[in-house]
């Protein structure tokens, strides 16, 4: 394998100041693009915030790679320098969108998972790299590995030999073990379990709601429950993965996603239709969506009551089904910027923070380690890598390098990222896809692996503030 660091950003990352390395993989990393160079933060020019809202503006609209709505936040040394929201969060109703609306951030959420499992760690309770069968209660094994142990580590990385289905939540009343025992109603002729080793990165949805169970089995207290309990009121967050528990003032912020998708018909010229969280009143308390964006006719809501807390936390999606506000994404920003501190108090520990970040997978093209759906080159614990200078890199004309994750679901398109070495950072959130994502043409990136909405809304934040001297 051709060898490189990712540059010299990466030998300085800001949490703790750990030194890793990412390597190129064949002509991936060959684009000659021009080095940012690291500035001073400041307010932004009139004329700057000026081109921004254009581009922006410039999104929002019907057909095409445009979108109902969105918004966007971004961080200079730390410092919250640019937000815009625009569009409308229910297209129908004119609600526009705020700094303060709720959206679905799909796979993002998987942050949230893991800090819960680096709070674990902290306290004792999860050992990264134990048998997840200690934690779970019966023994886990992929048949076709039946001496290899499955850890923590390698579910949050991805390289636990696990595989998705079509179906990769369960209702409260059954267990995870439905997934990998042959009569259980999710085993689906053994798909669960991959022919690949450990050494192989597959993308793998089920890993998260696993490690959800663990934090139920290891903590005695439902997954959702806990999270609001300990990291979302540390991070002062009121965010929620069941609709119904969330508060009537956060629930009139709640966000609807949508498509020009009707019942897998896609069509750019009919009116946008809702795929998610299109509620006409507040759902009843511990009533959970179970949702499954490949199954879409076993979406249904379950009563909560009776349900055995550490036996199934797929149910609330840990790996996508947060709502979460663009507001409290910024405390999440500031935490990462402090070192796992927010507002002087500590969330997550910051060499457990350096853990979740550096690679623990690194792709190697002549070993063909993984599937890297184009842009996954590196993974660590709920977060990944990008090389500003290869297939995945988000800003077109400069070489900036990029931590964080993206989400893709029901129509909503996310990221979130921080650039290692600084204290600038940027998020966002769009509410619709009028195209197929990956079938539609449209849909791909002009100058990346990504998508075009990705590029759409990250390359204006590359030119105009990460490259702000």
């Amino acid at each position: 394998m051709n060898k490189k660091l990712i540059v010299s950003l990466l030998a300085g990352l800001m949490v703790s100041n750990v030194n890793f390395n990412v390597f190129s993989q064949g002509d991936y990393f060959n684009q000659n693009l021009p080095v940012m160079n690291i500035v001073s933060a400041k307010d932004l020019s009139i004329s700057t915030k000026k081109l921004l809202d254009e581009e922006y503006a410039a999104l929002i609209g019907e057909t095409g790679s445009k979108v109902p709505g969105l918004g966007v936040i971004a961080f200079k040394d730390g410092k919250e320098v640019y937000n815009n929201f625009l569009g409308f969060r229910d297209i129908y109703q004119k609600t526009p969108m705020t700094r303060y609306t709720k959206l679905r951030v799909a796979s993002v959420s998987k942050m949230f998972t893991m800090f819960t499992i680096m709070q674990l760690v902290d306290e004792g309770k999860i050992n990264l790299d134990a048998d997840v069968s200690e934690y779970l209660g019966f023994k886990l094994r992929n048949p076709n590995f039946p001496d290899m142990p499955i850890t923590v580590r390698m579910l949050a990385s991805h390289t636990s030999t696990l595989r998705d289905g079509k179906i990769y939540s369960l209702p409260p009343q059954y267990s995870i073990e439905e997934f990998f025992k042959p009569d259980g109603i999710a085993y689906d002729n053994g798909v669960h379990f991959g022919k690949e080793d450990k050494t192989y990165f597959k993308y793998c949805n089920l890993d998260y709601g696993i490690l959800g169970t663990i934090i139920e089995r290891v903590t005695g207290e439902r997954f959702d429950l806990y999270q609001k309990k300990h990291i979302f009121k540390q991070l002062n967050i009121n965010s929620d993965y069941v609709v119904g528990n969330l508060s009537s003032s956060d629930f009139d912020n709640l966000g609807i996603i949508y498509q020009k998708n009707d019942g897998g018909t896609w069509n750019e010229n009919i009116n946008w239709v809702a795929q998610i969280d299109n509620y006409t009143q507040k759902p009843k308390k511990d009533m959970v969506l179970v949702q499954n964006p490949y199954q879409r006719e076993t979406d249904s809501e379950y009563s909560l009551e009776g349900y055995k807390v550490g036996t199934n936390a797929t149910m609330f999606s840990p790996q996508g089904g947060l709502r979460i506000s663009f507001d409290e994404l910024s405390h999440v920003m500031e935490m990462i910027f402090n070192d796992g501190m927010y507002e002087g108090k500590k969330v997550v520990r910051a060499d457990l923070l350096n853990e979740m970040i550096k690679p623990q997978w690194i792709y190697n093209e002549a070993a063909e380690n993984g599937d890297t759906y184009g842009v996954m080159f590196s993974y660590g614990l709920g977060f990944y890598q990008i090389d500003g200078a290869g297939k995945a890199r988000l800003c077109k004309d400069y070489e900036i390098d990029l931590i964080g994750h993206s989400g893709e679901a029901y129509g909503l398109i996310s990221g979130f990222y921080f650039r290692p070495g600084t204290k600038d950072g940027v998020f966002f959130m769009t509410n619709g896809e009028a195209v197929e994502p990956d079938e539609d043409e449209r849909s791909f990136g002009k100058f990346s692996n990504g998508y075009i909405w990705e590029e759409e809304i990250m390359d204006p934040v590359c030119k105009y503030i990460f490259a702000n001297k």
